[in-house]
């Protein structure tokens, strides 16, 4: 199921939101209500999923069965070897839906051979879900959370159907209080019901139009260096706003339920480096990269040579993460490259620069990633780069580029725009005027009403429009 469908928005969270506040609370805890929302939530996932939905469940009750082993021997090597287990369980369905046709394919390219592909479709969600799991077996083996003895507590915070299908990746040290007592309130209900309807708007009008246009220049024959750019320019905005929007959603539904998920963007577009735009773009998978792999190999607290190694392993694993293509692995490399470019060449020269030349140097990197991020294969990839700087192109513009370039000058203005902080900043001072009367006026009426106007055209947009699921769905 969609945040962004009709079936969701009208149909499945209403009934979920009122059979979730009917449940009586068991002596102040949550514990009915939370095998409402876990019971909840694997509809929500079997209603896409329905043969996948026991995989997940195996999983879950895998995840924690070797959890109790692991508190059990704490601090012995049995301890160790059951993490690991563990861990190798989760894994194994990732690799084996994910990852099994390209190893396939590479092994019969190499060796001539002719083993078949599996004939099998990837469960949605199922890279998001399996780091979720993880994050729980390593820290409690790290001794940095305690073990869950309720399965069903367990497999909440698994199936948690907002996070569920794209994260962000929570971590359950994150949730662990809340899973046992959590507050709800009016006012932290709106919040994130405004939370959910800015996403669901920034989804349907802004993502979904950039959608459009990547789709005509891939339907186009026209190749110019112009319609290029625009094309990686709108898949920029396209991947930016419908996955952001989907956390701003998935946000909003955890506030809603009680529950406070750490932020997943900060305005990446804006970043003057490399590495300040990976503190900014998908936190909560860098960090998790960070914190299970980049640091238990050492880091940065190593020689120089191995720093390298760790660091374009951390990022080929990164890119890899999102795809079993080698165009994710180059893209993953990439950034590996340009982050330890800055690491031991240019960190001092870059602080330096102008502001603005920062700026232009992230979004030039950034550019040219997307082409192999949205490309269906190598080949592919580097022929986009090509035409992005005239190799191969049709002609420097062309009439088809200029008419759409005129045709979504709007929506481009709009999505520059809305991927800074100014409206953030411009709606603030709104909402915090001096006198009185008017900040009333802005918070009972204004609000509600643009509130109101993005949920309508969000709305239309849904019934009217074609299916078009997040982007992120696929990894």
């Amino acid at each position: 199921m969609v945040f962004s469908t009709p079936s969701f928005l009208f149909y499945f969270l209403p009934v979920t939101l009122a059979l979730y506040f009917l449940t009586p609370l068991h002596k102040g805890s949550p514990r009915w209500r939370n095998l409402t929302l876990c019971v909840m939530s694997l509809v929500f996932y079997a209603w896409g999923e329905p043969k996948y939905v026991f995989l997940m469940i195996a999983q879950c009750l895998s995840a924690w069965g070797f959890g109790l082993l692991i508190d059990k021997y704490r601090g012995g090597n049995a301890s160790k070897v059951f993490m690991l287990v563990s861990a190798a369980v989760s894994l194994s369905g990732l690799l084996f839906f994910k990852y099994a046709n390209f190893f396939i394919t590479n092994i019969n390219s190499l060796s001539g051979s002719g083993f078949p592909l599996v004939r099998l479709i990837m469960p949605i969600g199922i890279s998001f879900y399996t780091f979720q799991i993880l994050s729980y077996t390593f820290d409690l083996y790290r001794g940095d959370t305690e073990v869950r003895r309720n399965p069903m507590y367990f497999s909440m915070y698994v199936t948690l159907f907002p996070q569920l299908i794209a994260g962000p990746i929570v971590r359950y040290a994150d949730v662990a209080a809340a899973i046992d007592k959590r507050e709800h309130s009016l006012q932290r209900f709106a919040v994130g019901a405004r939370r959910f309807i800015f996403g669901l708007g920034k989804k349907m009008l802004l993502a979904n139009l950039f959608g459009e246009l990547v789709g005509v220049y891939k339907q186009s024959g026209s190749g110019s260096v112009l319609f290029t750019w625009l094309y990686i320019a709108a898949f920029a905005f396209q991947i930016y706003f419908d996955f952001s929007a989907y956390s701003d959603m998935a946000i909003g539904l955890g506030h809603m339920f009680g529950f406070h998920f750490r932020e997943n963007f900060n305005y990446p577009y804006i970043a003057s480096s490399i590495t300040d735009f990976w503190r900014r773009w998908h936190m909560s998978l860098s960090g998790w990269f960070r914190d299970y792999v980049y640091i238990p190999l050492g880091g940065n607290r190593v020689p120089p040579l191995r720093s390298v190694f760790n660091i374009m392993l951390v990022w080929m694993l990164t890119g890899f993460w999102h795809g079993a293509d080698w165009n994710f692995v180059l893209w993953g490399g990439f950034f590996g490259l340009a982050l330890m470019a800055e690491k031991f060449f240019f960190a001092k020269p870059l602080s330096r620069a102008p502001k603005p030349l920062r700026h232009a140097y992230v979004m030039f990197m950034v550019f040219v990633s997307w082409a192999f991020f949205d490309a269906g294969s190598l080949g592919e990839a580097f022929a986009v780069v090509g035409r992005m700087f005239g190799v191969g192109a049709s002609a420097l513009a062309g009439d088809e580029a200029l008419y759409y370039l005129r045709s979504y000058a709007v929506p481009l203005i709009a999505g520059i725009l809305g991927s800074t902080p100014l409206p953030k900043i411009f709606a603030e001072k709104l909402m915090g005027a001096e006198r009185p009367r008017a900040k009333y006026i802005l918070a009972t009426v204004l609000e509600p009403l643009v509130l109101l106007l993005i949920l309508a055209g969000a709305t239309a947009k849904m019934i009217d429009g074609s299916f078009n699921p997040f982007i992120y769905f696929r990894f």
